[in-house]
């Protein structure tokens, strides 16, 4: 789910009015300097300008390729809304009589600078009410006309903001008095604060009561803090320009042009950090499946090798007793009946597979399975914290040894562990617990519990769980629990499933063991 179609959780709405009271903190400490004028800041302006312009393209860059993705006509104006906003900027900073006197405008005056201001002010509530209106509006046909639209709107917000700085430089002498000769605001600017006032309060009623997603939220921030800026430059600080007041304006106008900047930077973190997450369970899905093919393949090799030996063998005594002068038909006969058994036992590989897992192999050793647990569980720390599932653990310390295949046994855990994790994805509420247990039974056995809070298993599955190729998963391949058990099966030891209380299901396994604690004994070589 993108910023824009998932609903605020908890923790952002209270972090959103945290933000919302530190700006309000802020404008009261400000407020009592804020007449007072900063002498020789006029060429900060250019700096601030050149922050909010970057920060605001970059902004609308971002919001126009969700845009692209999404194709929500919401998404588009709110874009159009920033690259207004930031394009206006350039006019507005070349405009002052003070700033860049001989690269400014020859047609800029006091009038002109608030004439752009007003058009910004206005404009760009007006833009973002028309998101608020827009947000349920029906997507816009994939093709050709997405670029169409992104690049469609970048012109014409460019060239209306061409035009209205042309209209406004071509008219000095028509502009309404907004600013004095002293650089105070007169009484017809007032209608700007007062008509914007009235748009940010309907925007933050629809957003407030109305909003559904983390954008709408940071938006609510973006006005509260375009409100203190407008309330700060018309009214505390009376408009007198390079004031502390008309300053910590700019500020406000700089963190209304970051919030969502810093919105959709962090999401693309976050969505690279899935990435990089899927990119890493799918690498362990394809060393799994390269781990359950190499003991298929090795089956399938100790399996058929044997019977062609032999088949060849008989073969070539065949052939040699009827090579004779007096051919041995009753000899040559007895090596077709050996072929013809080798072959009946070569198309029996399916049930032979499983000595692929004998326990006497080479590549056995004594095992810690607590170790083994730990293992596979730090592999998946980083998909349980993205799945919001609490990974606890409850080993024996007093485990015995046991003796397995380390690999196929990290195998059959990382495969529970895996189950368990994708069972409980659908969970919306409670907890996420993923409990892995080991303990040491009297009888010679180790068990391992994993156990989740998922949806449990449904009764009518339950006799097939461990089926081939059955599965509950839309992209599974049914074959991770068959796999399992009959590495087990090999191992000597058993695979079963329970039902989880209050919810979930528990898989346990059994493994025999030698009984010396692996806790105490010398680690040996796995």
């Amino acid at each position: 789910m993108l910023v824009s179609n998932s609903p605020p959780n908890r923790d952002q709405k209270f972090f959103a009015l945290g933000v919302i009271a530190v700006l309000l903190g802020a404008m009261l400490l400000v407020a009592p300097f804020a007449r007072n004028r900063l002498e020789g800041s006029e060429p900060m302006v250019l700096a601030y300008t050149a922050a909010v312009f970057t920060t605001e393209m970059i902004t609308a860059a971002l919001l126009l390729s969700l845009f692209a993705v999404q194709r929500s006509p919401a998404i588009l104006v709110l874009a159009i809304a920033y690259l207004y906003s930031g394009f206006m900027a350039v006019p507005w900073a070349l405009s002052f009589p003070t700033v860049l006197a001989s690269l400014g405008l020859a047609e800029a005056g006091q009038q002109t600078t608030a004439s752009i201001a007003a058009m910004r002010r206005i404009g760009c509530p007006l833009f973002l009410l028309a998101y608020a209106m827009l947000r349920g509006a029906r997507e816009v046909p994939a093709g050709r006309l997405v670029p169409a639209l992104i690049v469609g709107s970048i012109a014409a917000v460019a060239a209306v903001v061409a035009g209205v700085t042309w209209i406004i430089l071509g008219n000095h002498d028509l502009l309404p008095r907004f600013v004095d000769d002293s650089r105070r605001i007169t009484h017809v600017w007032m209608y700007v604060p007062v008509v914007a006032l009235v748009l940010y309060a309907v925007l933050i009623v629809l957003l407030g009561l109305l909003g559904r997603s983390v954008l709408d939220l940071c938006l609510l921030v973006v006005i509260c803090a375009l409100t203190i800026d407008l309330f700060l430059l018309s009214f505390v600080s009376a408009g007198l320009q390079f004031s502390v007041g008309w300053w910590a304006g700019r500020l406000y106008s700089l963190t209304a042009a970051s919030v969502i900047l810093i919105l959709l930077l962090a999401e693309a973190a976050s969505l690279s950090a899935r990435l990089a997450r899927s990119a890493a369970a799918e690498r362990r899905a394809n060393e799994d499946r390269l781990v359950t093919l190499q003991a298929f393949s090795a089956a399938v090799a100790h399996e058929i090798n044997q019977p062609l030996a032999s088949m060849v063998t008989n073969a070539d005594a065949g052939l040699r007793w009827l090579a004779r002068e007096q051919p041995d038909v009753h000899e040559a006969s007895a090596a077709l009946t050996r072929i013809a058994r080798d072959g009946h036992r070569a198309g029996k590989v399916v049930e032979g597979i499983r000595t692929t897992f004998s326990r006497r192999g080479e590549d056995h050793a004594q095992l810690n399975i607590n170790q083994l647990i730990r293992d596979v569980l730090d592999c998946y720390r980083d998909e349980c914290r993205a799945a919001h599932v609490v990974m606890q653990t409850d080993l024996d310390a007093d485990l015995p040894w046991v003796p397995g295949n380390r690999v196929q046994i990290e195998q059959v855990i990382a495969n529970l562990v895996t189950n368990a994790i994708d069972a409980m994805r659908s969970v919306t509420s409670g907890e996420r617990v993923l409990l892995v247990r080991s303990t040491a039974m009297s009888a010679g056995e180790v068990i391992v519990s994993v156990a989740d809070s998922g949806i449990g298993l449904p009764p009518e599955h339950a006799d097939r769980l461990f089926q081939p190729f059955f599965t509950t998963k839309p992209n599974g391949l049914g074959v991770g629990l068959t796999v399992s058990r009959l590495i087990l099966d090999a191992h000597g030891g058993r695979l079963w499933a329970s039902e989880n209380a209050p919810r979930g299901a528990v898989f346990h396994f059994a493994l025999p063991c030698d009984g010396s604690p692996a806790a105490l004994a010398k680690e040996p070589v796995r």
